[in-house]
């Protein structure tokens, strides 16, 4: 499962970058405004930093003026990809962009039928949200699940790109659901690698090689 860094702030992937676990990096609207920079110059800078796919969102709400801005975004760089809302102009664009040979990410996906549609349009990824789903009381990793049944019974290509992850266990999770991918902020990209356990082994290994009084080097 790849995994890719939901975040705008360019400090914060360069940070990541050297774990060597970074393979893309996702943004939205939301992420742009709080970083208060331009989309354009901030998106060429992620993708000189990350060789994988980076998502960056068209804003607009209508079919014509989305592909404009897709156009645009994506011509910043060959590993943008397009990020765009599931509706049905979000879908229409989609496969513009698709026949184009453009990559594209099919977002706020809530359920297997839109799904299904992101699918039938062409995506390169769809994003399920799990943790806005969960608050909202239903099952975020079962529509992970469902959709990765769908997916290999019908033999569409669309990746599933599992997003609104809040914490380890969901990314646990979509990974043992099938995704093929994974999204979420750097603060749980940093979780991961933690575990009580693995601290206390380290802390007995140190504690008796000091005994020994040796040296590798």
């Amino acid at each position: 499962m790849k995994l890719f860094l939901d975040t705008a702030d360019v400090a914060v992937i360069k940070d990541m970058v050297p774990t060597g676990m970074v393979d893309g990096v996702t943004t939205n609207p939301s992420l742009i405004a709080k970083s208060g920079r331009n989309i354009a110059e901030v998106i060429a800078e992620i993708c000189a930093l990350v060789e994988g796919p980076i998502s960056a969102e068209a804003v607009s709400l209508d079919f014509e003026t989305m592909v404009k801005e897709g156009d645009k975004l994506a011509a910043i760089a060959p590993n943008v990809v397009v990020k765009l809302p599931l509706t049905w102009d979000g879908l229409r664009a989609c496969r513009v962009f698709t026949d184009k040979g453009i990559k594209t990410n099919v977002t706020l996906c809530f359920s297997a039928a839109q799904a299904l549609l992101a699918a039938k349009a062409g995506a390169t990824f769809v994003s399920p949200f799990v943790g806005r789903l969960e608050d909202n009381g239903a099952d975020g990793i079962a529509l992970l699940e469902e959709i990765r049944v769908m997916y290999d019974v019908h033999g569409f290509e669309t990746q599933i790109l599992a997003a609104s992850l809040r914490n380890v266990a969901h990314v646990a999770a979509a990974a043992v659901a099938g995704s093929d991918a994974a999204t979420f902020g750097a603060d749980t990209f940093k979780a991961l690698v933690k575990h009580p356990l693995t601290d206390k082994g380290l802390d007995a290994f140190v504690a008796d090689w000091a005994k020994t009084g040796q040296s590798i080097l």
